[in-house]
């Protein structure tokens, strides 16, 4: 049962992502239309008013109609979700939200499926008459489709759920969807729950009132934030120190998902935000307050600025006495709540070393990593190069653990590694580590099963951050700090070699590699492509050849071959008595390069090293280069 339920929130989250998805990109009309309106409503100037209307109406479900093509099938989905959405907004008398995200996606999902069925199939010269009129006849026949069929049942839905809001409104019952909400948020369904139901009926309100409650539901800080103060207060150790800077990101910064950690320790609390919730929603009732438009995300500065002009006393009151109820419930809970969470070992130490912010060599050996999907032998650290950051939104949590990611990697030499955060939705296939809340790692796995996947905790302050980052680190060091005198060995040199020529020369080095191990036998066929490209004659009796660039793959550790010729063998007319062949792992043949370019600058270095006779002798020679 409990795997069901399991997938059954999952699939809820990903439904959730989605639709947030279409809504996010498009956040700066939605506020735009929140400002015009709060100086419309009490102004009542038609400079402002007539602005309401025709964005509501047409200009935002067209935003979310494009965004939702656009994800599918890029802008030529786009373009076909938002004429098949034209066909939900005129057969409606109400904003067409949902409309919109059903539409939107069907549109770029019909346009896409007729790319892959013509692609290839349509004569030179066509592609451009066929590209037009297929998204023209597919829009033209969707936008019909949407005004007979999706139109009608859209408009029916959303009546039925603005009725049952009427119907809890004026019962006095709407406090008691705090009980869903407020959970919701939680295991990560606040999107679904947002998007999804009290966003569109909220819109739906505005032209009627100019303002709704259903903003704030979700939005009002005040719960969370009451236990983050209680945290402060009566919270003990690294808890009680990281609620204070919590506290801050989840208030003013609007990243809710913060206080989630807290509430995920100590299941109780549970309690303290539903109560906190209630509580606030009962005063928006009490006050008839509401805000104008979406506050997102939902910093008190934001909701300010959203906050109808008649209804500032409501809401500033909302969130100090959701706070209030919060903090009181959730100081009663940490006080005299002595079980704890009945954690097992292992999940009671990785939530210890999470809000620790750094690893314990007391009970690491309790813990996972939190790495789950590509084990760390079969990830290559040493080649990272892009770093996601995924949460439901892209926003809020998943900047910050990004952001502090980036400044770990800066400050240790590895700026040029790009660290994005991005919704789990819209992960790209580059990805090479993707950090996500263990809640929705699977979904991330999902998606990208060849990623390295690391689950956390805590976006603020997560243990994983620095072990990623060390093992870059180690990684780096190995591949890029291998030194001649630890990798050279007296089975790599042949003091007498018997080549006659360049090729056999290349050939001679290259089967002593192979031999011990450091490379595949096409690493050889690698260093005479180089050598056909570019000469690896160096100067001062010297040849380096080594494999080309795309060899990389060949090579399964760094390792030397030196070679001592008695008579010069012609190098593309130099003479060459010393050939070293190099295979470096990663980046390290440049590492090798510069050591060896140290040893050999001089002529007489070079002259020296060819006429020694013990292989111990040569090995102290390159050693010494190194000091």
């Amino acid at each position: 049962m409990s795997g069901q339920k399991k997938t059954i929130r999952s699939r809820i989250q990903t439904y959730g992502s989605n639709l947030s998805s279409m809504i996010i990109p498009n956040l700066g009309a939605f506020i735009a239309w929140g400002i015009l309106t709060a100086i419309a409503v009490p102004t009542q100037l038609e400079l402002f008013t007539n602005f309401i209307s025709p964005m509501l109406n047409y200009l935002l479900p067209l935003l979310i109609g494009f965004t939702g093509g656009r994800l599918l099938h890029d802008f030529r989905g786009g373009v076909v979700g938002a004429v098949a959405t034209m066909g939900v907004i005129v057969a409606a008398d109400i904003p067409m939200f949902i409309g919109a995200m059903i539409m939107g996606p069907l549109g770029g999902l019909a346009i896409k499926k007729f790319d892959q069925v013509f692609e290839g199939k349509i004569k030179s010269g066509f592609e451009l008459l066929v590209n037009n009129f297929s998204a023209g006849i597919i829009g033209a026949i969707l936008a019909l489709f949407g005004s007979i069929a999706i139109g009608p049942l859209v408009s029916a839905f959303t009546k039925v759920l603005g009725a049952g809001v009427d119907f809890l409104v004026s019962h006095g019952l709407l406090p008691l969807v705090s009980i869903f909400i407020e959970p919701g948020k939680v295991m990560f369904l606040n999107n679904a729950i947002n998007q999804g139901i009290l966003n569109p009926i909220a819109s739906s309100q505005i032209e009627e009132t100019g303002k709704s409650i259903l903003y704030l539901l979700e939005a009002n800080p005040g719960p969370g934030l009451g236990i983050l103060l209680a945290f402060m207060l009566f919270g003990k150790g690294a808890t009680k120190a990281s609620a204070y800077g919590a506290g801050i990101i989840h208030f003013i910064g609007g990243i809710h998902e913060i206080y989630f950690p807290y509430v995920l320790m100590k299941p109780l609390l549970i309690i303290a935000a539903i109560l906190g919730g209630m509580t606030g929603i009962f005063t928006l009732t009490i006050f008839d307050a509401g805000l104008v438009s979406v506050a997102s995300p939902g910093s008190i500065i934001s909701i300010l600025l959203m906050t109808a002009s008649d209804s500032y006393i409501g809401v500033i009151l909302s969130v100090l006495f959701a706070t209030a109820v919060s903090f009181a419930v959730a100081s009663v809970i940490l006080k005299f709540d002595k079980k704890g969470d009945n954690e097992d070992l292992a999940e009671a130490s990785k939530k210890m070393e999470a809000i620790k912010g750094k690893k314990s060599s007391v009970v690491s050996g309790l813990s996972n990593s939190g790495q789950t999907g590509k084990n760390d032998a079969a990830m290559d650290f040493g080649n990272v190069k892009h770093i996601i950051f995924a949460c439901d939104a892209g926003l809020g949590s998943s900047a910050m653990g990004a952001s502090l990611v980036k400044k770990k990697l800066k400050a240790a030499g590895y700026g040029e590694i790009t660290v994005k955060n991005i919704a789990i939705s819209n992960l790209p296939t580059e990805a090479d580590i993707i950090f996500t809340h263990k809640e929705l790692t699977d979904r991330a796995k999902a998606k990208q099963p060849d990623a390295y996947h690391v689950s956390i905790d805590n976006f603020l302050n997560s243990p994983s951050y620095d072990e990623v980052v060390e093992k870059i680190k180690n990684a780096g060091s190995s591949e890029n700090g291998d030194k001649i005198n630890e990798i050279l060995t007296e089975d790599n040199i042949k003091l007498s070699g018997e080549a006659k020529d360049k090729e056999q020369a290349i050939a001679e080095a290259g089967r002593i590699l192979v031999e011990q191990g450091y490379v595949s036998d096409d690493y050889v066929e690698k260093m005479f492509e180089r050598e056909k490209s570019v000469s690896t004659y160096m100067g001062n009796l010297l040849a380096i050849p080594h494999g080309t660039d795309n060899a990389k793959e060949e090579v399964y550790q760094s390792g030397l071959a030196i070679v001592i010729y008695d008579d010069p063998i012609d190098w593309d007319g130099n003479e060459v008595r010393l050939v070293i062949g190099i295979a470096g792992k990663g980046n390290a043949h440049l590492e090798l390069l510069s050591s060896i370019a140290t040893s050999c600058s001089e002529l007489e270095n070079v002259e020296h090293l060819i006429k020694i006779k013990n292989k111990k002798d040569v090995i102290a020679f390159f050693s010494e280069g190194e000091e």
